[in-house]
């Protein structure tokens, strides 16, 4: 199977199954990646999302090229347009997304990675757009890079196809934790049980309203993140929150 899913505990876990082709995403991976990530989004049993990919050498290499060529202009163009899908899917799911980074994240499989609410990366992974080096820009990727650099950051990347380490990846704030790569999948997963002990009505509605109001201008988004606040106060989970932590005791989350 090209996907694999995996639960653990509350956690989903998406593991890209194309070691011998570096993890590349073909019409079968993004088809069961949009599938299981609409699914598990939805599913209340679930509080996070692992993405990760098979072997040690790649997270994912990007766009799988041997099965684009052919194709056809028209054909090829569909096919894209499953991984603005595939993104649009991530945007919109109601559970934090972690990728834990093993090897290479490049191109399609970089911004598969910035799709992500949150990144550990093994000390040992590299990240870079060199589809430029081939004479495709990285566009699809670049409305994710944007928004994580500035704009000459981004550019830089972009424009020379430079591989990057995960130490200069978490200095440019790419990723959020770099660790020993036998270590991995440990702290991906406790970084997602911290996550999962927290109020999932609360976790959701905040993620959301902070992707919305990042594309807004600064007044605008004061104001549409103080009716959020408004929102937040009427859950149940807040005023449970509040009443545990005045009577001193664990809260019990009512998801709602």
């Amino acid at each position: 199977m090209e996907l694999l899913t995996d639960r653990r505990e509350q956690i989903a876990i998406l593991t890209i199954n194309r070691p011998d082709q570096r993890n590349a995403l073909s019409a079968g991976v993004m088809e069961g990646l949009i599938e299981a990530i609409r699914r598990y989004g939805n599913d209340p049993s679930t509080n996070a999302i692992i993405i990760t990919g098979a072997g040690e050498k790649a997270f994912c290499s990007g766009g799988d090229l041997t099965a684009m060529a052919g194709d056809g202009h028209y054909a090829g163009h569909l096919a894209r347009r499953r991984y603005l899908e595939l993104l649009e899917a991530m945007h919109e799911s109601g559970r934090p997304m972690i990728a834990a980074v093993n090897g290479a994240a490049l191109g399609g499989g970089f911004g598969l990675m910035l799709a992500c609410d949150l990144v550990v990366a093994a000390d040992t992974a590299t990240f870079g757009t060199p589809e430029v080096k081939l004479g495709l820009f990285p566009m699809m990727v670049a409305a994710k890079l944007i928004r994580h650099l500035g704009p000459k950051q981004a550019m830089e990347l972009a424009l020379t196809g430079e591989r990057i380490d995960a130490h200069r990846a978490l200095a440019l704030g790419l990723v959020n934790r770099v660790v020993d790569g036998a270590h991995l999948p440990g702290q991906a997963e406790e970084l997602a049980r911290s996550i999962g002990s927290l109020s999932p009505a609360t976790i959701r509605l905040g993620r959301e309203a902070v992707y919305t109001a990042a594309d807004m201008e600064y007044k605008q988004s004061l104001r549409y993140l103080h009716a959020m606040l408004s929102i937040n106060t009427s859950l149940d989970d807040a005023a449970e929150g509040v009443t545990a932590f005045l009577s001193r005791r664990a809260p019990e989350w009512k998801g709602r």
